[in-house]
């Protein structure tokens, strides 16, 4: 053998040997490539997870304080159709009663500067009264000031229930 074949058969064996070392290594690597995948792959997951777990347990929170708000509301919007509807039985006894004569509207009389005194010169014979002096109202003008007294009530329950409403619903 001549010293170039010689050359040639150890470059060949060395270009042999790095060609396996450099395959051995790219397996070793690809291995431990492939485990650090997989390491970070698990801890992706599990952050994921982690994410996920805190994501329901939010909703949950959220779906348990909007139940409860609901179930405030509702109590609430009873507990005005109740006061309303108790309003409204009053009222329709005393627009009947009204109409029925059982019960007379009457107003405060203006003192004349000749009487300033409550006590009256007379006694009466039912007994003495120590009273001002009173006018009734005509039944139509009494059913009048009644109509408007019962939508008075009506807007002081639904203003009472609104406002009950916003304050359960800033809490």
């Amino acid at each position: 053998m001549t010293s170039v074949q010689k050359l040639a058969l150890v470059l060949l064996a060395m270009l042999v040997s790095f060609g396996a070392a450099w395959q051995v290594q790219e397996w070793r690597m690809g291995e431990k490539l492939a485990e650090q995948l997989a390491e970070q792959g698990a801890a992706h997951q599990k952050a994921l997870d982690a994410i996920t777990d805190e994501a329901w347990r939010q909703q949950k929170a959220e779906q348990d304080k909007r139940l409860a708000l609901e179930q405030r509301v509702a109590t609430a919007d009873q507990q005005h159709t109740k006061e309303l509807s108790d309003a409204q039985r009053n009222q329709a006894m005393l627009r009947d009663r009204l109409a029925t004569a059982d019960v007379r509207l009457s107003v405060l009389l203006a003192e004349d500067s000749a009487s300033s005194g409550n006590v009256p010169t007379t006694p009466g014979a039912a007994g003495v009264v120590h009273a001002t002096r009173r006018a009734q109202l005509d039944p139509a003008h009494a059913q009048r000031i009644i109509a408007i007294t019962d939508d008075g009530d009506n807007a002081v329950i639904s203003l009472r229930a609104c406002q009950a409403y916003v304050r359960a619903i800033a809490h």
